[in-house]
């Protein structure tokens, strides 16, 4: 029995202290304080720090930067999809961001259990803004991949490009004609269908990327953002 209590204590201490690494500003006068307080309020604790280092492509200082704004914005450690259309509205005010914020949540989930964790964020976010091309590009393919098949169709691009617009507001300058999603449809699949049978596969989709300079340079903007 003894023994089994000591294992819970131990394993309880080193959840605490990788919280503590990954946030950088714990206080050892307010242990017992903290405790209890983060034990009875979190309900997932995030991998060490050295295990997301080693995950992703940020360095200490950044995670825990990112970490001290997801603990601000979901203390339990967790966001669930409402949650995460609340944050991202607050980024485009002028629009109605919450199809897309769909979209990008299901990106996000790469466990597919309705929530997104510290790590599914930093691995995701690692990605977008310091993986390499291929990475970025598979990244893109997956969040347009509305059903996971395996190729886009022109109805799963239409949706995404649908909430884009929405996301961006009617009231953009200059404005948007009410069919321009449907003609960057089209010009996409014309760029990217290379065999004309009505889907996009991920070669297809890395290889049109990959000659097309504007997607490039915009790509490169992503570099060293934090």
């Amino acid at each position: 029995m003894n023994r089994i209590v000591e294992m819970k204590a131990k394993n309880r201490d080193q959840s605490l202290s990788d919280s503590r690494d990954l946030d950088g500003s714990y206080d050892q006068l307010t242990d017992s304080i903290e405790d209890d307080f983060e034990l009875s309020t979190v309900c997932h604790r995030p991998e060490g720090l050295e295990k997301l280092q080693e995950q992703t492509k940020f360095t200490k200082k950044e995670l825990q930067v990112l970490y001290r704004g997801f603990k601000n914005e979901c203390p339990s450690g967790v966001v669930n999809e409402d949650t995460f259309k609340i944050i991202y509205s607050q980024f485009f005010p002028q629009g109605d961001s919450s199809t897309y914020a769909h979209f990008l949540f299901e990106a996000f989930d790469t466990n597919k259990n309705g929530s997104v964790s510290f790590e599914d964020f930093v691995i995701g976010l690692s990605i977008i803004l310091r993986g390499t091309i291929n990475d970025r590009l598979n990244w893109a393919f997956n969040l347009y991949d509305l059903n996971k098949d395996g190729c886009i169709t022109k109805e799963e691009m239409l949706d995404i490009m649908k909430s884009i617009y929405d996301m961006m507001g009617k009231y953009t300058y200059p404005c948007m004609q009410e069919d321009a999603p449907r003609e960057h449809v089209e010009n996409f699949f014309q760029k990217m269908d290379r065999n004309n049978d009505g889907v996009v596969t991920i070669d297809e989709f890395i290889e049109s990327c990959q000659k097309d300079e504007n997607i490039m340079q915009s790509m490169q903007l992503f570099d060293n953002v934090i």
